[in-house]
């Protein structure tokens, strides 16, 4: 695969981020990635936004999972996540006017299910 770890620049530019897909540690799609929230002060990525079901996006959830709990596998070419896909469809959701504007404390819920402090507190 020739894509920017494997030829060893470790950027990525959001835009080639968003749609590419998130699977569990068995190699099952679970969706892809739909956004990027960054935090405003620090610049680092706070959460990738999975969207997961539905069909034709009818059905659709949006799921913001903290950052650190994905991991990119290039040959895959995408992330991979060790939870189930019974345990995203129990996570906090939101739909995408929660997710664009501002946080509203979801963050905070988000955090507290994952169990992971944000590496900027």
């Amino acid at each position: 695969m020739n894509d920017n770890v494997t030829s060893g620049n470790p950027l990525i530019s959001a835009a080639k981020v968003q749609g590419t897909a998130v699977y569990d540690t068995e190699g099952g799609r679970l969706g892809q990635v739909e956004d990027i929230m960054l935090h405003k002060v620090s610049g680092e990525v706070a959460y990738a936004v999975l969207s997961f079901g539905g069909v034709l996006g009818i059905g659709e959830r949006f799921t913001p999972l903290p950052w650190s709990v994905l991991t990119y596998d290039p040959d895959r070419g995408g992330y991979v996540v060790p939870l189930a896909k019974e345990r995203l469809q129990n996570a906090p959701h939101y739909d995408r006017a929660e997710l664009t504007n501002d946080d509203n404390g979801w963050g905070a819920r988000v955090n507290d299910f994952y169990q992971v402090t944000p590496s900027w507190a």
